[in-house]
């Protein structure tokens, strides 16, 4: 499919946050970095730079965006989420990039090229995802089997079903006890970055909701993509200048754990709402959008609903 060119005035890449760690009293080693190579002795002791995030920005030549959109992905992945889909098609980064917004893709702490802290400073072992433990949770499908041509997919999903494998491919492992540092890389990238629109989607809510109660001037909307966390209830006036969008796709009430992740969302969206702030909640099926998965930026439907999330922003003045 032909596309038209995209004009950045800039792109790059870097790493923000981290801490320093000592790693003491452990013996020196002999490794072999590579096969037929030459062993080296190693000293396993001394300073570690840990728990930096890489982030990836691309500025459009026309910048229609008012402020930066920060793109932070859930659980068990990374900032690949939002790139090409797994069948080849345009994300939601080049999808916004095209509607002239900054973007700043990251990978969190502990994913993909962030990369991740020696077992003496990450002493938990990390989670990994199998193919068929995506395959449900996140709504895709009814029955897995190792066979592609066997699995069977939901009614009328809209997930790329014969990619299914290249999704597979961006699973990365995921801890459970980094959530400290998560959480102050992400403030780092907003102090770097400045007040900025937030998309950020499942696990990322934890991290997302948080940090504008925290630090709300610095964070002119929130886009909630299925967050599986919302924030304090008791401190939702803190957003009532924020506004909120969340977005539900279909099949949830097949779910063993979605309804009651959405009720979560909905409790704090009418939190929000009775302190005096604005919380949407878009309820694709409701609103005549049926078929989407809880990775709904890769559905086959993906840029209908890039569209939906820029006309909110833009009714909410966010867009030039």
């Amino acid at each position: 499919m032909s596309r038209e060119p995209i004009t950045l005035r800039d792109m790059g890449s870097f790493h923000v946050g981290g801490r320093v760690v000592e790693i003491s009293g452990k013996p020196e080693k002999t490794v072999m970095f590579s096969a037929g190579g030459v062993p080296a002795r190693v000293d396993p002791n001394g300073a570690y730079l840990v728990e930096a995030m890489y982030v990836q920005y691309f500025l459009p030549e026309r910048r229609n965006g008012k402020y930066p959109l920060l793109m932070w992905h859930g659980g068990g992945l990374s900032g690949v989420t939002y790139e090409t889909t797994p069948d080849g098609r345009e994300g939601w980064l080049t999808q916004f990039l095209r509607k002239g917004w900054d973007i700043y893709n990251s990978d969190a702490v502990e994913r993909g090229r962030s990369g991740f802290a020696p077992p003496d400073v990450w002493a938990s072992a990390p989670h990994f995802v199998s193919m068929a433990d995506a395959f449900i949770r996140h709504r895709i499908g009814a029955a897995w089997s190792n066979d592609p041509a066997a699995r069977e997919g939901l009614p009328g999903n809209l997930f790329p079903l014969d990619a299914y494998d290249n999704f597979a491919r961006q699973f990365v492992p995921r801890w459970t006890t980094t959530d400290a540092a998560i959480s102050a890389a992400y403030n780092a990238l907003i102090d770097k970055v400045g007040p900025s629109v937030l998309l950020f989607h499942s696990q990322a809510g934890g991290f997302g909701f948080p940090l504008a109660q925290a630090r709300p001037e610095m964070v002119k909307a929130i886009v909630a993509v299925e967050p599986a966390v919302a924030g304090d209830v008791t401190q939702a006036a803190r957003l009532k200048d924020v506004p909120i969008l969340m977005l539900y796709g279909d099949f949830i009430e097949r779910s063993a754990r979605w309804p009651a992740m959405r009720q979560i969302g909905l409790d704090f969206a009418e939190a929000v709402r009775t302190a005096g702030g604005t919380a949407d909640v878009l309820n694709l099926p409701a609103a005549g959008m049926r078929g989407n998965s809880h990775m709904m930026m890769m559905d086959r439907n993906n840029a209908d609903i890039a569209d939906l999330i820029h006309d909110w922003l833009t009714r909410r003045g966010l867009v030039a």
